[in-house]
């Protein structure tokens, strides 16, 4: 299995096993909008801006979501690159998100690289195909609740 866009290959299931992989993080609510989340052995910090009432001690979730998607998609960008030989010195991904209400209605990613845009332009497929965040976010999943004791 040829490693992915990650740095490696998915975790193999047990032979047999057809069920599909999965992560977790888990965020622990602390006080007013703030919240500290454990994800991958690394310890985050979320909350709101004092104009919406929260202490401003760390990024908002949708900034998070935001970082997530432009992290992802500059990750495939590399190794798109990279399966082609080709590298993108000062590569930087923005990602934006319009609201509209309590949703983003439109979301944006902006590539800059000091490579030739005709290079990078023809990486925008590839890296789409591969970045987990992108093809989440595209065809979402339905979001399921759970109340545990």
């Amino acid at each position: 299995m040829t490693a992915g866009p990650h740095g490696q290959a998915p975790a193999a299931a047990p032979t047999g096993d057809t069920r599909p992989l999965t992560n977790s993080v888990v965020a622990h609510w602390e006080d007013g909008w703030r919240c500290r989340v454990q994800a991958g052995g690394f310890e985050l910090v979320v909350d709101e801006p004092p104009s919406a009432g929260g202490t401003g001690a760390g990024p908002m979730p949708t900034e998070y979501l935001l970082a997530a998607m432009a992290s992802c998609y500059a990750l495939a960008l590399r190794w798109a690159a990279g399966k082609r030989g080709l590298t993108l010195p000062g590569l930087t991904v923005t990602a934006t998100g319009t609201y509209d209400g309590p949703r983003f209605t439109r979301l944006q990613l902006s590539v800059t690289s000091q490579a030739p845009t005709e290079q990078v332009e023809k990486l925008v497929e590839p890296a789409l195909r591969v970045c987990y965040v992108s093809n989440t976010l595209a065809a979402a999943p339905p979001i399921e609740v759970t109340v545990t004791e």
